[in-house]
């Protein structure tokens, strides 16, 4: 029976990955800090599922200081979902969290998955490439990332390449763009437009509700990340986009339809280092992988929308 780490497991992503991995039958070492970046009522609640399967450890611990060489025994590989995310976050004092909790706490892990020779699959960003300067963009274009957060996940990036060619260590990186579905972080778009939605409140858009990003459904990344760990190539680079690329404008109109609601909208400045525009090139990861995304974004975000009228019930 294989055994994995995951990192980060009762976040967003993780939660998801750790009952994908449980329902194959495979044990999972789960490890999460409990950071304040939102509640930590949220993340137990995340947990749940995943805490009620046989195969399923929990330990508490940060990356960046615990002890990490004694969760490594036995396992198979490592899923390292555990970071400090957000772009608007990451500006200003703010940004030593992100240092220790996304370049550090990387740093440390591949240091225990060198030593104990087992792969980890990472989740890297699309914000490592900034304002790109082609679309759909291609794991080959030059990352020009315009926030620290973007910086970060581009440090991990280089990190992992420099422990393959000195260490050997196996890194796949992934390159989410826009993951949505049930559980999605709370300051995360469709999740304040659905909470606005159910509770009569109005919405902030920053800038004109033009900018447009690839939404992926979470229960496609989860199937990617899987996939990462099963596949031939053991260093590599992929992009992981639903191939639903919307503007935020389209996205309320979308919403509000679904919730049979008008939403207030507040308009605000554009908020430093969002991006234009993000469109995934899958090509590699659907010939390397056969990995495809298999969910629309009207049917993603239904289900989304009901996952927050039951959490609101």
């Amino acid at each position: 029976m294989p055994r994995y780490l995951v990192t980060g497991c009762a976040g967003f992503v993780g939660s998801h990955l750790s009952e994908a991995l449980l329902e194959r039958k495979h044990e999972v070492v789960g490890i999460d800090a409990f950071t304040d970046y939102y509640a930590r009522r949220l993340k137990e609640a995340n947990l749940e599922s995943a805490r009620a399967r046989p195969g399923f450890t929990f330990v508490e611990r940060n990356l960046a200081d615990g002890e990490l060489a004694p969760l490594f025994e036995g396992v198979d590989g490592v899923f390292h979902l555990a970071a400090q995310p957000g772009v608007r976050g990451s500006w200003g004092a703010t940004f030593a969290i992100y240092v220790r909790e996304n370049i550090l706490a990387t740093q440390r892990l591949f240091e225990a998955a060198a030593r104990a020779r087992v792969r980890v699959v990472m989740a890297s960003s699309s914000s490592v490439y900034g304002n790109a300067e082609e679309y759909p963009t291609r794991e080959d274009t030059s990352p020009r990332p315009v926030s620290p957060y973007g910086v970060s996940k581009l440090a991990c990036e280089s990190l992992a390449q420099t422990y393959s060619e000195c260490f050997g260590l196996e890194v796949v990186a992934l390159r989410y763009f826009t993951v949505y579905g049930p559980r999605q972080r709370p300051d995360m778009a469709f999740s304040r437009i659905i909470s606005a939605l159910l509770g009569g409140e109005s919405f902030r858009v920053f800038g004109t509700g033009e900018q447009s990003r690839d939404f992926t459904y979470v229960g496609d990344a989860v199937a990617a990340t899987v996939a990462a760990m099963n596949g031939r190539r053991g260093n590599a680079v992929y992009n992981v986009g639903g191939g639903s690329e919307t503007s935020l404008g389209e996205v309320v109109a979308l919403c509000e339809r679904l919730a049979g609601r008008r939403l207030e909208l507040r308009h605000e400045p554009a908020a430093a280092g969002d991006v234009r525009r993000t469109a995934a090139d899958t090509a590699r990861i659907r010939a390397e992988l056969g990995w495809t995304p298999q969910t629309a974004l009207e049917e993603g975000l239904t289900a989304q929308l009901a996952a927050g009228r039951s959490t609101a019930a």
